[in-house]
């Protein structure tokens, strides 16, 4: 099953804003337990953790500085 990762979303009034990938804390292609920490979101002067929703394969979409917006999938993992 594929679940996908969405980047988080800094302001639900504002849901077209955009932020950057920070960092992967796990490799394309790595293994991931649900609740892991997996990357960080900059969002304006705000840094989000993002956490793994299940286990299983982690693949990114985004490499790390590139800008995305709100909601935009940001990787997936395959369980």
């Amino acid at each position: 099953m594929i679940t996908e990762i969405p980047f988080p979303l800094a302001s639900e009034d504002d849901p077209g804003a955009e932020g950057v990938v920070g960092t992967w804390f796990v490799d394309h292609g790595a293994p991931v337990a649900e609740g892991q920490l997996i990357a960080e979101a900059q969002l304006d002067k705000v840094s989000e953790e993002v956490h793994a929703p299940v286990a299983g394969i982690l693949y990114h979409y985004v490499a790390e500085g590139v800008g995305v917006a709100q909601g935009s999938m940001i990787g997936r993992i395959d369980s």
